[in-house]
Order: structure tokens, then sequence, then C-alpha cells
């Protein structure tokens, strides 16, 4: 059976955080590829399809399924969104406490204190976890003045996201088969916005882990996630 995954990871991460899924897939005889949007010491990359497999299943963690050029949604058979959402920053007064956080975070990123400013945010997004738990990341080697640019752009980008990506609202329409996996205790993506992307693909499998944050961590999700896949293809 040939089954293909393409991964692209979130805002302030970079593709290592793929490592374990990759492992897991491989014992499967499945293949994974990844993007790479080059915040840290890893150059940019966007994931293809080879063109070989009967199986292709998009994955995205938070703001990456909006970072996935529009054409390759158009190979995909399924979908899997973490910690996702359509629209990140909730309409009218409701999303003003966010709108304030982005822009105080690029404000931030432009006078040169990116880095401890990311470094606040990967603890949120670690919560209820301790921040050393995440996967290796941008910070490691510390915060160039390229991967501050990247992150101030796709920063940008973020705060625009208004609806589906383009190339996901086409794989709507085909009714591909979608996994929604949300935290609960997620301190990033906040509940309207989570309650949105269900309302936009109200066809979609929801898993809601109960004690996870927005890092996905201490919940087995990737044993989860491809257990669902299998059972789709089966």
């Amino acid at each position: 059976m040939s089954v293909e995954l393409l991964a692209m990871h979130g805002w302030g991460g970079d593709s290592r955080a793929w490592a374990p899924w990759a492992a897991e897939a491989s014992q499967r005889g499945w293949q994974l590829r990844t993007g790479e949007r080059g915040y840290g010491a890893l150059p940019p990359e966007q994931p293809a399809w080879d063109g070989q497999s009967r199986h292709r299943i998009v994955l995205g963690h938070s703001l990456g399924p909006h970072l996935l050029e529009p054409q390759l949604w158009a190979g995909a058979t399924a979908v899997v969104l973490l910690a996702s959402f359509a629209a990140f920053v909730p309409e009218g007064r409701a999303g003003r406490p966010l709108r304030t956080a982005l822009a105080g975070m690029a404000s931030q990123l432009r006078a040169g204190h990116g880095e401890a400013m990311l470094r606040q945010f990967l603890e949120q997004v670690a919560s209820p976890f301790p921040p050393e738990r995440l996967p290796q990341g941008p910070l490691e080697h510390g915060l160039s003045s390229v991967g501050a640019e990247r992150l101030l752009a796709d920063l940008e980008r973020l705060a625009a996201t208004s609806d589906l990506p383009e190339g996901l609202q086409g794989a709507a329409a085909r009714q591909l088969p979608v996994l929604i996996v949300e935290a609960a205790d997620d301190q990033i993506v906040c509940a309207a916005s989570r309650e949105q992307l269900k309302a936009r693909l109200p066809e979609a499998t929801v898993i809601t882990l109960p004690r996870a944050g927005h890092g996905l961590l201490g919940a087995g999700v990737h044993t989860a996630v491809l257990n669902w896949i299998a059972d789709g293809l089966a």
C-alpha cells in the first residue's frame, strides 16, 4: 500500500518536530516529507508529492496548513489539522486582545528582541508542560536576522488569516476525509477560532485531547492520527 504524508510545522517551529511521526510512519511502511519555513538554521523548503503514492495525506500544525502551496492540496486524498484554525483572530471585539498581542510580537521582532519574544511564545505552546519538553526548534542556534524576517512575514500572514487556506477549501469541496485534532488546554488558538474551524468543516472527524496544549505534548497524538489514517485505508 503506497502512503505518503506531507507535513508542515507552525509558526515558531521547524520540521524536526515531525521526527517521531516520521519514525512511526516508517515502521508502517509509509513515507513522510516535511516542509520547512527556515526560522532557524534549517533552509526553507516547500514539500511536494512524489507522484507515485496512491494515498496522500496532508498534516498541518497550527499555521502550517496556511503555509502550504495551494496546488499541493489538489493532490491530497485526506487532511489532518493539528491545533489549527481557519481564522486565527476572531472578528470584532472578541479578537481585540489577540490583535494587540500580535502587534506587540511584531514590534519585538522589528526591534531585534525576537529571541526573548519567541521563547515566551514557546512557553505558551508547551503549556501545561514545561518548554523543555518541546522538540528542537529555531532557538537552538540563536535567531538570525533572516530568521527574524521570516518569522515577521509569517506572523503577518497569521494575523491576516480569515478562512480556510485556499487549497483546503478546494479539498473540502471534494469531500476529502478530514481529521481535526484540538487541544483542550490550547493557550495559542482561542476557543472561538477552534469552533469556527469545526463549523467550516462540519463533516470532519474531531478528536479533542483533554490534557494537551498547543504543542500536543504528552498526548500520543502521532499514534492516534496514524491509526486514523490506517483505519481510513482499510
